[in-house]
């Protein structure tokens, strides 16, 4: 008896790691497609302090709670399941896989989809960290509306800071970008800040300045303060792809510079036979649209592949058995009726007693 075999392990067609958007996605399309799927989620979904899903037809403003308890109640009336526990290894056992949980279970699986998204590291800045998600932002597409015609600054902590003002200074015509420990614009650049009418402030930010609750300004080393309503951060995105250590998959650097993440084809596959990943952990930027379609795509591969392989199998075992039965009795007779009729060989191919006279 093996390791795996000792333990409680429940098999299923596919395991989901990751119970978000792109992972209901999946283990919604799947479930549909008749597989035996199981979603093991640690509950930390990356937007939970947003107040709102944003851009996501006929959703638009839903609580990010209630998209993803919608989305939950729709994959298990399929019959998926969704256990609520943190998945911490991933190894492979013969053709399948395993997944271990913190609380202990064991899953096991011949086809794994990887949806853990990323983390998102933040300036180390007091105060910031506590109004991420309502008014420390980093997308204006998902936030942008709900800050239109505020005082917007842009914090500066990588080369992509200028253009992120520039995003922003379509929603607001008050947009000051706070150089911090960001690269001084180039002569180009200066040009556009200038002409978009997008002040500059030199110096690093020190703090938050936050009154009932809101922001209400930036305080730089200097001393000075700056009154803004919304502060625009660009964090870098961290994959959170150690699970899948175990299958020789590490994060590695995205070709933008802003973050790590696991690479894959457009389908989601990785490379490593049986593994998908879908959503934030590969595409760093996708919004929650591109979450779900990205999960539904990557199921859809997933269960080609599954079925490539009971065909295969299916035909394996057909000329297994043709093979075992080609040389016994019943088999033989069949195919000589079928082929000869009543001219098979045997004593049914002479004439009987009494025939010519019957004639």
């Amino acid at each position: 008896m093996t390791e795996m075999d000792k333990r409680n392990v429940v098999d299923l067609d596919v395991v989901v790691v990751g119970g978000g958007v792109a992972g209901l996605s999946g283990a919604l399309t799947l479930a549909r497609a008749r597989r035996s799927v199981l979603v093991v989620d640690s509950g930390e979904p990356r937007n939970a302090p947003a107040s709102g899903v944003h851009g996501f037809l006929s959703r638009d403003g839903v609580a990010p709670s209630e998209l993803l308890r919608a989305g939950s109640e729709e994959v298990t009336a399929y019959g998926g399941q969704i256990v609520a526990d943190r998945a911490v290894t991933a190894c492979r056992a013969g053709e399948r896989f395993v997944v271990d949980t913190e609380g202990g279970q064991s899953f096991s699986a011949r086809r794994l989809l990887m949806t853990t998204g990323l983390v998102d590291e933040l300036p180390e800045i007091p105060g910031l960290r506590e109004r991420w998600g309502r008014d420390v932002l980093h997308c204006p597409y998902c936030h942008g509306w709900e800050v239109r015609d505020a005082p917007i600054g842009v914090l500066a902590t990588g080369p992509r800071a200028v253009h992120q003002a520039l995003l922003f200074r379509q929603w607001s015509a008050d947009v000051t970008l706070f150089l911090h420990t960001g690269d001084d614009p180039d002569e180009e650049q200066w040009g556009q800040l200038a002409a978009r009418g997008i002040t500059v402030v030199d110096g690093e930010v020190e703090a938050l300045e936050i009154r009932d609750d809101r922001l209400s300004g930036v305080r730089l080393v200097s001393g000075q303060r700056v009154p803004v309503r919304a502060l625009a951060v660009a964090p870098r995105f961290e994959a959170r792809g150690g699970v899948l250590s175990g299958l020789g998959l590490t994060a590695v650097e995205h070709p933008l510079g802003v973050g790590s993440h696991v690479e894959s084809d457009a389908s989601g596959f990785t490379g490593v036979a049986g593994v998908w990943v879908a959503g934030n952990i590969t595409d760093l930027m996708g919004g929650v649209v591109g979450a779900a379609a990205a999960g539904m795509q990557a199921a859809a591969a997933i269960n080609a592949d599954l079925v490539k392989a009971d065909t295969d199998a299916a035909v394996a075992r057909r000329a297994a058995a043709r093979s075992s039965d080609v040389l016994t009795p019943a088999p033989e007779a069949a195919n000589c009726e079928r082929v000869l009729g009543e001219r098979r060989h045997g004593l049914d191919g002479f004439p009987r007693p009494g025939r010519a006279a019957e004639q």
